[in-house]
């Protein structure tokens, strides 16, 4: 940008992340084990509702109540320079698309029991006032040449991400999604993911919506000279989103570090969610501690940007879409988890004859599984 407003008054600084509860966490596994089955042969499952009863802080944990999912809107401009398969009107809409209850994650989200909200961020267009009261701008600058965008900018697009998590928590979601919609938001996402994990960009980049040769070509380039604007802002986080990010992954980096913040699980989508956490674990650190990967996209800078989180996901189903879908898919196994440690009957309770009670082994952490 050639000149940016005068800095915000804005404070983007975030409190200490306090763990899920280590002593509620002994507790869950000493449950699962009294458990009418023998131990870990509900294998994962096990392990996320012990994980789930830490974040909330009892035991037995309790169904959720009000999962949401929050769809975080936003063009970019590198799309112009043919790094998507789609134009970038496709934007707005989707977001029409999704207020009308008609796209994918909105499907997945009925059958998982969640709500769905969807925000325009920095869509270059004029959206409904029922979804643009969050708007930083229209579309975020073109990475590989100039700023995403301005300092102000980016430090108003993160307290916006925090207002949106402590709006939802505070009406009472107790599990949050983040999804995504922005043509060409893949390639800030293997920007950011590459520049935090030193690699390579042709070890990264994926086909996105699905462009031909030409295309991964261009968009390796362009990932490649975003990159080396990137590089000098790998320890600032605030400034790697103003150079190579954009203002929905700044958003969604609040939005997450917030939810941590405020003691409230996250179920993580794909690519570019799990981007913008990589930066949200940057702000705020351990915020991690909170969130569960709900599945693994086909993109290949996603399974990097896993190991980096030390994240495990709990579905692989080859998909590649974003908006949440991933993670309201892999929603019903969660609850599923939570259930069987609420729900399932003990030895003692159905009079049967079990392993020595004393025989408390720990379960390793639902993310390390």
């Amino acid at each position: 940008m050639s000149s940016d407003p005068a800095p915000t008054t804005l404070d983007v600084t975030f409190p200490p992340v306090v763990a899920p509860d280590r002593e509620v966490r002994r507790r869950a596994d000493a449950r699962q084990l009294a458990l009418t089955k023998p131990a870990g042969s509900l294998g994962r499952l096990e392990d996320l509702g012990c994980w789930i009863a830490s974040c909330q802080g009892e035991v037995p944990p309790h169904p959720f109540r009000q999962p949401r999912v929050v769809v975080f809107a936003g063009d970019h401009g590198i799309t112009r320079h043919g790094v998507s398969a789609y134009p970038p009107e496709v934007t707005a809409q989707m977001v029409a698309n999704f207020v009308a209850g008609g796209a994918a994650v909105n499907v997945l989200a009925t059958v998982a029991g969640a709500g769905v909200r969807v925000v325009d961020i920095a869509v270059d267009s004029d959206t409904d006032p029922s979804v643009s009261e969050y708007k930083i701008r229209r579309s975020s600058g073109s990475i590989d040449r100039e700023d995403a965008l301005t300092e102000d900018e980016t430090v108003r697009a993160i307290a916006a991400g925090r207002a949106l998590a402590d709006r939802e928590i505070d009406e009472g979601a107790d599990l949050l999604v983040a999804g995504d919609m922005g043509i060409g938001n893949t390639t800030p996402a293997t920007v950011l993911i590459a520049t935090l994990t030193n690699t390579e960009p042709v070890a990264a980049v994926g086909r996105g919506t699905g462009i031909d040769d030409a295309g991964w070509m261009r968009k390796v380039t362009a990932i490649r000279d975003a990159m080396r604007r990137a590089r000098p802002h790998t320890r600032n986080p605030i400034a790697l989103l103003r150079t190579a990010g954009g203002a929905d992954f700044a958003v969604m980096a609040g939005y997450l570090a917030q939810a941590s913040v405020r003691r409230t699980p996250v179920l993580l989508d794909g690519v570019v969610v799990t981007a913008a956490a990589m930066v949200a674990e940057e702000l705020a650190p351990g915020a991690r501690d909170w969130w569960v990967a709900g599945h693994r996209s086909a993109e290949p800078s996603h399974a990097i940007a896993l190991r980096h989180l030390d994240l495990e996901p709990i579905i692989d189903l080859g998909m590649r879409l974003g908006e949440g879908s991933g993670a309201v898919t892999a929603l019903p196994v969660l609850q599923g988890a939570v259930s069987v440690l609420a729900h399932m009957a003990t030895f003692d309770e159905a009079g049967v004859t079990g392993r020595d009670a004393d025989d408390t082994d720990a379960v390793p952490d639902p993310r390390d599984a």
